[in-house]
C-alpha cells in the first residue's frame, strides 16, 4: 500500500506523534508512507525513519488555503497513494477540494481520525465525512453519533491510541545525572512529595485547580511540592502571568514550580508520586495519563472522557467526580498517607493501535470492511 497522511504541521502533540507512529509502522510492514504538512521539527525523524514529507502549506485556517487545492491535487497524481489519511479540520477541508478534481475511478480511499471534540458545526463535519472515521476512544464514537448522524455508525472505527511500553517501562526510575542535574536547577523539589500536572499553559488544563489544590494541603502535608510540566505559547503569556501572580498572592511560591516544555516527560512522570488530570473540558483520549500509568504512577483525573475510560480499566481508584473538591483532597490525602502500587499495564499498546490503523488501511483497499 502506499498510504498518504495529511496534518498542518510536524512540531509537536498528539496528532503529530501518532503521524509517525503509523508512517513508521507502515515502513516496517513494507508498505510506502508519504505525509504532506507545512513542516516542522520532527521532519528529520519522520524522513530518517523511511517516509517521505511533502511540504505544502495546509495549516492556515483561513480562506488563503484554497489556493493549495491545486498544488494537493497534483501531489495526488503525481504520487497515485492509495490511501488518504486527513488528521485535521483545514487539510481534510484541502483534501475533499482537490479530489473533487480527480476521476472518481483515480480517487484515492479517503479514511480521517477525529482527535478532539471539535465545534460543532459544518466545519467540524467534514472530519466526518470519509468511507472510515477513526475515532480516538469511545467518548468521541460517542461525540460523532450524537452530533453528526449523517455519518454512518459502520463507517465509526474505535481504535484507541496507544504507547510503547517500552519507552515507558513499569518501574522505570531516571538515572542518577537526570537527579543530579534536576535538584540542581530545581533544588526545592528534593526530599518531597511531587504532584505533578503534566500539559500545556491553557486554561483547559485545570491550573486553578492545583494552586487551590496545594494552597489547602500545604499545611497539612508541608511536603507536598506541585510541578507544573509544559511551556506557553505567546498568546498564553498573558495566562502564566495569571496563575505566577495568583500563586504570589496566596503565598505558594516555594510550594509550586513551573518547569516549561520538556522533551524529558517520562522521567518527570517517572520522578512524580501522583500524576494530575484536571481538564476543564473531557480530554479525547489522555495520553500523558497512559503513560504515567505505564510507569508506575498513580494518577487522580476527573471520571469524564478518554482520561476516565483509561482509568476505568487501568486504576479505578484514581476516578474522581467531575469538580468534587472533597473527592480530590481525599484522593491525594490518601496517596500521600499510603501510596498505591500500579500493577504493569499490559492494554492501550502502540503495537496494537497501529495494527487496527494498518488492518482498516488494508480493508479498505480491498473493499471487505
Amino acid at each position: 500500500m502506499k498510504v498518504m497522511q495529511l496534518l498542518p504541521e510536524l512540531n509537536s502533540g498528539g496528532v503529530e506523534r501518532g503521524t509517525l507512529e503509523v508512517a513508521k509502522a507502515l515502513i516496517t510492514a513494507g508498505h510506502e508512507s508519504l505525509v504532506v504538512s507545512n513542516g516542522g521539527r520532527l521532519v528529520p525523524q519522520l524522513e530518517a525513519e523511511g517516509s517521505q514529507h511533502l511540504n505544502l502549506p495546509i495549516q492556515k485556517k483561513s480562506l488563503a488555503s484554497l489556493w493549495q487545492v491545486r498544488p494537493l491535487r497534483r501531489l495526488i497524481l503525481q504520487h497515485q497513494p492509495d490511501i488518504l489519511h486527513v488528521r485535521s479540520r483545514v487539510p481534510a477541508w484541502i483534501t475533499h477540494l482537490a479530489l473533487r478534481g480527480i476521476p472518481v475511478a483515480k480517487r484515492p480511499h479517503l479514511i480521517s481520525t477525529v482527535h478532539g471534540f471539535y465545534s460543532i458545526n459544518r466545519y467540524s463535519a467534514i472530519m466526518t465525512q470519509a468511507e472510515k472515521v477513526i475515532a480516538v476512544s469511545n467518548s468521541v464514537v460517542d461525540y460523532i453519533t450524537s452530533h453528526y448522524p449523517n455519518c454512518p455508525p459502520a463507517d465509526i472505527v474505535r481504535i484507541y491510541r496507544g504507547i510503547n511500553p517500552q519507552e515507558f517501562p513499569h518501574g522505570y526510575q531516571p538515572a542518577a545525572q537526570w537527579f543530579q542535574q534536576t535538584f540542581h536547577d530545581y533544588p526545592q523539589l528534593e526530599d518531597r512529595f511531587i504532584i505533578c500536572l503534566p500539559g500545556r499553559i491553557t486554561r483547559l488544563k485545570g491550573h486553578e485547580n492545583l494552586i487551590e489544590l496545594i494552597a489547602t494541603l500545604r499545611k497539612k502535608f508541608p511536603r507536598l511540592h506541585a510541578v507544573v510540566v509544559g511551556g506557553a505559547d505567546i498568546k498564553k503569556a498573558a495566562y502564566l502571568d495569571e496563575l505566577e501572580q495568583k500563586i504570589k498572592d496566596k503565598g505558594l511560591v516555594d510550594d509550586i514550580t513551573f518547569v516549561g516544555h520538556r522533551s524529558d516527560i517520562r522521567e518527570w512522570l517517572a520522578f512524580s508520586d501522583v500524576v494530575l488530570s484536571l481538564s476543564t473540558q473531557a480530554e479525547t483520549f489522555g495520553r500523558t495519563a497512559l503513560e504515567a500509568l505505564s510507569l508506575g504512577t498513580p494518577v487522580i483525573g476527573w471520571n469524564r472522557g478518554g482520561v476516565a475510560e483509561i482509568l476505568s480499566q487501568l486504576y479505578p481508584q484514581g476516578l474522581i467526580e467531575v469538580d468534587n473538591q472533597a473527592a480530590l483532597l481525599n484522593a491525594i490525602e490518601r496517596q500521600v498517607q499510603q501510596p498505591d502500587y500500579i500493577p504493569a499495564v499490559t492494554q492501550f499498546s502502540l503495537d496494537e493501535m497501529c495494527g487496527q490503523i494498518l488492518a482498516l488501511y488494508q480493508s479498505v483497499v480491498e473493499r471487505k470492511y
